[in-house]
């Protein structure tokens, strides 16, 4: 004689741990633990591939300004290692460290919102948003402070 499963929310005296309900908090609360900080990349990894490609592909000069805002927006990491006049080598050391960035953001925001007992991804979303317009904000006034202190000669706006 097998035992099969309850219908899905009603606990029975023979199934004690062997059967998890799908979709409970718990259940939740596991998957934004663990798809929350790759989740973290989605946004900024998406903008970076926008800016990468219109580098790559175009020589209009709308390419060259959204290849700039685009890559200082999902790594702002850039801003330190002195891009576009820095040193290219450093790029990629900087593009890695963004990586890690966005991933430590994804995990605090997942770690923020299983606070909730009934966590939910728009909580995730609502986070990690809030921390991601803060990082766009902090790479907007750095922009805007060199622009003032380099010249408007960085970005030819016609």
């Amino acid at each position: 004689m097998s035992i099969s499963p309850p219908p899905t929310g009603v606990p029975s005296k023979e199934t004690s741990a062997e059967y998890t309900l799908i979709g409970g908090p718990k259940w939740y609360h596991r998957r934004i633990r663990l798809l929350g900080p790759l989740l973290g990349l989605l946004i900024p990894g998406a903008l970076g591939a926008v800016a990468y490609l219109s580098l790559q592909l175009s020589d209009a000069s709308w390419s060259g300004l959204v290849g700039l805002i685009g890559g200082y927006f999902a790594a702002p990491t850039l801003l330190a290692v002195g891009a576009p006049f820095g040193e290219r080598d450093l790029y990629p050391l900087a593009a890695g460290a963004a990586a890690v960035m966005w991933l430590l953001v994804g995990l605090l925001a997942s770690r923020r919102a299983t606070r909730n007992p009934m966590a939910t991804w728009s909580d995730f979303w609502r986070h990690y948003l809030w921390m991601l317009a803060g990082v766009w904000v902090g790479v907007s006034v750095a922009l805007a402070i060199a622009t003032v202190r380099i010249g408007s000669g960085i970005v030819d706006w016609q």
